[in-house]
């Protein structure tokens, strides 16, 4: 089929790479990643019906937290120098182990970025495209492996992958989560969570419920020679931004500035898609945010006013396993599930493959593993968390997972690793103003085709213009870069079982409303670059 398409080489091609690199760095000191260049054709090895966990030999197997939160950009740390963002304990997982900095999501989406980190496959082929759809039958995901291999398991938080059910998934020992995007705190008395199946009420401030229960659950892990692992899946900083008493409203007096993208563009000399300049009025859009009437002033800190509380739950996690004489020996891992504009391009939300969008924060941290201060500059993507996850509890990645395992990047040993990034986007009825689009990213150029519409594709130097603001692909001198990168897309694509777009029946309300007093009636000028002056034919022959 065309969902099975070439990755069975890759594998063999990147242990055999690996061991040829480390030897090499080890003899000479020299990093080689030119089989990277290699041509790969093979299959794309299919999901399988059983799972069956293979050991690393010689493997120390290490006690893991995820921590996964909602929608937060990459730069809102203070150690990022955040105008607002006060993280004092993600800066200390940044100072004590390691910055992944240029760590991405190959969907912006909540639920298609969660079943990748949950599957260590991209979108197309987990097939979780929106926020309205459960996992199809047969999806495997890798806390099953740690399950097998007789590791403890827990889920706590949001789940979000199928809207209309709160139930315990397979792969995990213990559950406490709900439906759909849960609540910043109970809306009535009858409001429940699923409890390992037991329905309990909603006791306060989801965040700090989500926590509590994670310390409970470490509290539990008395067994020191049974590897345990816990996800921690938080709300927050979802919208609608609701931070916690003692935090809302300590940002209001701050100062803020605009991002310089999102000038309003009068005309489209810049040659912008005109599906992004229309949906700066609308649902997406800053000046309709959410069809509301707030400013991305408003919104942006309470979001960071928010934040302050999943800062607090990292801290409460660390404090946990110190008490219990582990946290040295644990790996930490801390990670956003997708970006989020607040005026960048015109916009606020993701689902984009621009860089606020696609871009999130991930810290790591284990001091008997990881040296401190380490800063990693590969591009690593959720894709890469299970393998990651697996290889650090002492299990071999599955063949059939797309991502690879980043955790010897981050010990400083030098491996091949992606030299081209892929991200995706499908259409979704509920939210028509962003487009299905395919995007791939190199270490200077990106490029972004739109599909099935009358508009412009984007090319940008990430490297002189990382505010993607100059299109370059209608300019002469970049022609050449244009057709590589494309090329390269659709290689990539093929190659990884990409070419057919899945389709879901529509499902829920679509907001496609514009706001009539902010030129919401007419719609953006076509890109200069498709405007000509005189018929480029005489007659038809």
């Amino acid at each position: 089929t065309n969902l099975t398409h070439t990755i069975a080489g890759i594998d063999r091609y990147r242990k055999a790479s690996f061991i040829m690199t480390r030897f090499t760095a080890q003899i000479l000191g020299l990093a080689t990643s030119i089989a990277l260049c290699v041509p790969l054709s093979a299959e794309v090895i299919p999901v399988p019906d059983t799972v069956v966990a293979q050991k690393i030999e010689g493997a120390k197997p290490r006690n893991v937290v995820f921590i996964l939160s909602d929608d937060h950009r990459y730069d809102a740390m203070s150690f990022m120098g955040h105008p607002f963002a006060k993280t004092p304990h993600m800066d200390a997982m940044a100072t004590s182990g390691v910055h992944l900095k240029n760590a991405f999501v190959t969907t912006s989406l909540c639920s298609p970025s969660r079943a990748s980190i949950l599957t260590g496959l991209y979108t197309f082929r987990h097939r979780v495209i929106d926020n309205q759809r459960s996992v199809p039958e047969g999806t495997l995901f890798f806390p099953q492996y740690l399950q097998q291999a007789g590791y403890t398991t827990g889920f706590i938080g949001k789940w979000h992958m199928g809207a209309g059910n709160d139930n315990p998934r397979p792969g995990f020992d213990y559950w406490f989560s709900f439906k759909g995007q849960g609540q910043y705190y109970p809306p009535n008395e009858k409001y429940t969570i699923n409890d390992n199946g037991k329905r309990v009420p909603q006791d306060g401030y989801i965040t700090t419920l989500l926590t509590q229960h994670a310390v409970k659950f470490l509290e539990r892990q008395t067994d020191r020679e049974k590897p345990f692992f816990l996800y921690l899946s938080h709300k927050a900083v979802h919208g609608p931004f609701t931070p916690e008493p003692k935090y809302k409203g300590t940002l209001a007096d701050i100062p803020f500035k605009l991002p310089a993208s999102s000038t309003l563009l009068k005309n489209n000399l810049r040659n912008r898609p005109r599906w992004l300049l229309d949906q700066r009025n609308g649902w997406h859009g800053m000046d309709f945010p959410l069809h509301s009437g707030s400013s991305v002033e408003a919104l942006y800190k309470s979001y960071c006013e928010a934040l302050r509380s999943v800062d607090d739950s990292i801290g409460a996690v660390k404090q946990q396993l110190k008490k219990m004489g582990i946290y040295d020996d644990t790996l930490i891992i801390y990670m956003g599930d997708n970006g989020y504009m607040f005026g960048e391009h015109g916009l606020i939300d993701k689902r984009v493959a621009y860089e606020t969008s696609s871009r999130v924060p991930l810290l790591m941290q284990c001091p008997a593993m990881i040296r401190e201060g380490t800063v990693v500059d590969q591009v690593v993507a959720n894709i890469d968390i299970a393998p990651t996850i697996m290889e650090a509890m002492g299990l071999k990645k599955p063949l059939h997972m797309d991502g690879e395992s980043f955790l010897p990047l981050t010990q400083g040993t030098l491996i091949p690793w992606r030299e081209y990034f892929l991200y995706v986007y499908y259409w979704e009825q509920n939210y028509p103003h962003t487009p299905t689009h395919f995007s791939i990213r190199g270490n200077q150029y990106k490029y972004t085709t739109y599909y099935g519409l009358w508009d412009t594709d984007e090319l940008f130097d990430i490297q002189a213009d990382p505010m993607e603001q100059n299109n370059l692909i209608y300019k002469p001198d970049y022609a050449q870069t244009k057709q590589q990168m494309q090329d390269r897309l659709y290689a990539m694509m093929a190659e990884l079982g990409g070419m057919e777009i899945p389709l879901n029946p529509p499902r829920g309300r679509q907001q496609n409303k514009r706001l009539r007093n902010r030129g919401g009636v007419k719609a953006a000028d076509f890109p200069e670059a498709l405007i000509v002056d005189e018929p480029l034919r005489k007659e038809l022959k």
